[in-house]
């Protein structure tokens, strides 16, 4: 690894103060003064990911021989959560398949609770990995107890970032569950998910590399050293990104950074309160309908592929935006991005690496811009990016609700 992931964290931010002013800016102010406006623990969330990821490797690979019991002889594989957790899972599907071989689905925690067993894939013995932060929604607890009752063939692994939390807690010393703790510093304070959702998603995604041990430890450290990069050459132009004159936002995506691209959209929603509308769509998608939605007024965020088929229909998609002059201006994301698609306004976030990993692994990179231009877009609406709903629409913690035995 370089020598700037062997900085601490106070020296990284020390660091990146140096070369961005708008790092200065916010880590000017003393503790006290970031609480009081209110981004004191998200924007350390954000800016710690290079480390936690490498920490959250560390434990995965701890639990290695476990995992290779679980996945022994099963046919079938299931991640759920809800909200961020359930678009953790779904960014890592893709991958889990093609490596296990077996039907993999993702499905919400909340089709669980509703349809039971007829929402996981067919196949028996089958494994469900249930994907939290804090563990105490009323979903995460309630799927895992209604299918230990009603699907015994169905085994569990637990991956949360809340060794306290329900989801840990109640099923710790239960035959057919193991659970996984994140480290602690995973466990996200502010209201929304940044840190914890890519450290689920690199965490489940150890579940297709089992028996690849030194390539995940490697793709945790180069994952490390492209988000340090693109924080340290890009705080500042995504900070001005996000003060431009847009109040809608449409974030594209394929194959599983389609799957990125709905958390990204959720981040923006989130911390803006709903200030800023938001659509997610892949790029084909994008013109049955939903590019009705894309006026003078929209911010498009384009995270492009390092696969040469899929990148040339992403690339037609957005010379045909320009041709028809949709939206404020484009953020385009990716490694190699060709002039032909830049128009005047956009904004390049070139990541130098992202070919290197691959078409399956470069979706934490992607959500962290997503992450920063949300976190900026909040600050600009004079909201408090640590708890940006203000009339407590939404909480860290979803409220609790009933649970309804299933007929």
């Amino acid at each position: 690894m370089d020598g700037a992931h062997l900085l601490t964290q106070d020296q990284w931010q020390h660091a990146l103060a140096k070369s961005q002013t708008k790092a200065a800016e916010l880590f000017g102010h003393s503790e006290e003064e970031q609480r009081r406006l209110g981004y004191f623990h998200t924007i350390r969330e954000i800016c710690q990911q290079p480390w936690t990821w490498l920490g959250t490797g560390d434990r995965m690979l701890a639990s290695r021989d476990g995992l290779k019991e679980d996945l022994k002889g099963i046919h079938s594989l299931a991640l759920t959560g809800s909200g961020s957790s359930e678009y953790a899972g779904e960014c890592v599907r893709f991958p889990l398949q093609k490596a296990l071989g077996i039907p993999t689905e993702s499905v919400s925690g909340g089709a669980l609770l509703m349809y039971g067993g007829k929402a996981l894939p067919p196949g028996r013995p089958g494994i469900l990995v249930s994907v939290a932060r804090s563990g105490d929604s009323p979903e995460s607890s309630g799927v895992v107890e209604l299918l230990l009752n009603s699907e015994p063939q169905i085994r569990h692994v637990v991956v949360t970032c809340n060794e306290q939390g329900r989801l840990a807690s109640s099923w710790q010393e239960t035959k057919n569950v193991r659970v996984i703790t994140l480290p602690s510093e995973t466990l996200d304070k502010s209201l929304v998910m940044t840190s914890s959702f890519t450290n689920l998603l690199l965490a489940v995604r150890f579940l297709g590399m089992l028996g690849r041990a030194n390539d995940y430890r490697a793709l945790c450290e180069r994952l490390s050293q492209i988000a340090s990069e693109l924080m340290r050459l890009k705080f500042d132009a995504l900070a001005r990104i996000a003060a431009a004159d847009f109040r809608r936002a449409v974030f594209l995506g394929s194959g599983a950074r389609f799957a990125a691209s709905r958390e990204a959209a959720l981040k923006m929603l989130e911390l803006t309160a709903g200030r800023v509308t938001t659509v997610c769509e892949t790029y084909l998608g994008l013109r049955h309908g939903p590019m009705s939605y894309l006026h003078d007024d929209t911010l498009v965020v384009c995270s492009l592929s390092s696969e040469r088929t899929i990148r040339a229909y992403e690339l037609d998609l957005l010379r045909e935006l320009d041709r028809k002059r949709l939206g404020l201006l484009k953020v385009i994301v990716g490694e190699n991005i060709p002039d032909s698609v830049v128009r005047n306004g956009d904004e390049v976030i070139e990541c130098r690496g992202l070919s290197e990993l691959g078409e399956e692994d470069d979706l934490a990179i992607h959500v962290v811009v997503a992450q920063l231009l949300a976190f900026f877009r909040c600050l600009e609406e004079g909201l408090l990016p640590d708890s940006p709903s203000e009339e407590g629409i939404i909480n860290r913690v979803v409220e609790k609700f009933p649970l309804h035995a299933p007929s």
